[in-house]
């Protein structure tokens, strides 16, 4: 088994009183919602590919706010280790990857996210969120 390293971000955006994350259709089963990731590709930084692999899949750009932990698993004979980070919106840009996107509440991501990993990584992205960029956010 070959270990596979890829990135991705949970991105937020302040929404009146309760933040909204971004979920996307994910390509192999268009029927599940998961938090944009891909390859890290040449010299990139995991965080770099995180902030790249939110352009192109969900068309979103978004400033790194912090490392929220990663997750691992099997995917055919390989094992892929995603390092996720939290990613502050700053706006919408053109994507032709042509996937469904979702802006969320909380509750309703934690709903659609079928993955118990995928749920507690959304748990501490919430937890850095309010102590950090959303807590004084309009």
């Amino acid at each position: 088994m070959a270990t596979i390293s890829q990135a991705g971000g949970v991105v937020f955006r302040s929404h009146r009183a309760s933040p909204r994350v971004l979920l996307v259709k994910a390509r192999k089963n268009p029927s599940l919602w998961i938090f944009p990731k891909g390859h890290i590709e040449g010299d990139e930084t995991p965080a770099e590919a995180a902030l790249r692999e939110t352009r192109e899949e969900a068309g979103v750009n978004g400033d790194i706010v912090a490392r929220i932990g990663a997750l691992e698993f099997e995917s055919g004979r390989d094992i892929v280790q995603v390092d996720y980070y939290l990613v502050q919106w700053t706006g919408d840009v053109h994507t032709t990857e042509g996937r469904d996107r979702r802006w969320c509440t909380v509750e309703e991501a934690t709903d659609l996210l079928i993955f118990a990993g995928a749920r507690a990584l959304l748990t501490r992205a919430v937890r850095k969120w309010n102590d950090g960029p959303g807590s004084g956010l309009p």
